[in-house]
């Protein structure tokens, strides 16, 4: 299982929510150390979830859980509804980043993802999740790349890509039919070509009779 199946299995799945995304983070620092810094018993791991509650209507919510060193366990920390999110920003919207900050009505974090990809697929299904969950106040997306915000996203690519699997089956079904209807069009033509010399062949050897 992994990690945030694991998470999801645990934390949200027993409160009726299921879990949306994930991302691993640490806290953006000015001494470089490596991103799973170990050593100490103080040393945990986090993650940024997003979730939504599964009855009706649906309430969503950004928690942050960790899980310390020596634990199999995690531990749900502090959370925040999604109309409680004021701003997410981007850090760099030209470029592929792990960095990026979350602004709440109560609070202010500066982050850095466990990689630039993992961080972008967050980006891509909160935004998609605000627009579809947020109430008339939406949160502020700054400093993000287009396609993390527009129609490139990648649920979007999903349906995409079905559609267009869709698409070149059901061209290939119509050129294999139009194949079979031109053979289906010359196997007539040679029948009766066959059946005029049948004809044709009969009529002569009835005159050679004659």
């Amino acid at each position: 299982m992994s990690v945030k199946s694991a998470i999801n299995k645990e934390v949200f799945i027993p409160h009726d929510e299921k879990m949306l995304a994930a991302v691993q983070v640490k806290r953006r620092t000015k001494k470089k150390i490596p991103f799973l810094a170990t050593g100490g018993q103080g040393d945990y791991m986090t993650f940024i979830c997003l979730s939504v509650t599964n009855k009706k209507p649906s309430h969503v919510s950004i928690t942050k859980v960790k899980q310390f060193q020596g634990s199999s366990a995690f531990v749900k920390r502090s959370g925040w509804t999604i109309d409680q999110l004021r701003q997410v920003n981007g850090i760099d919207p030209n470029k592929d980043c792990p960095e990026f900050d979350l602004m709440f009505e109560n609070a202010f974090d500066q982050w850095v993802a466990s990689s630039a990809g993992e961080k972008c697929t967050f980006i891509q299904i909160l935004h998609h999740t605000c627009q579809r969950y947020s109430s008339a106040r939406k949160p502020e997306f700054v400093n993000c790349q287009s396609k993390l915000l527009g129609g490139n996203s990648i649920l979007h690519s999903a349906a995409d890509s079905v559609t267009s699997a869709v698409q070149k089956a059901s061209q290939a079904l119509n050129e294999r039919g139009e194949r079979l209807g031109r053979a289906e069009d010359r196997t007539a033509d040679m029948m009766n070509s066959a059946e005029q010399f049948a004809v044709t062949a009969h009529k002569l050897a009835m005159k050679h009779k004659c």
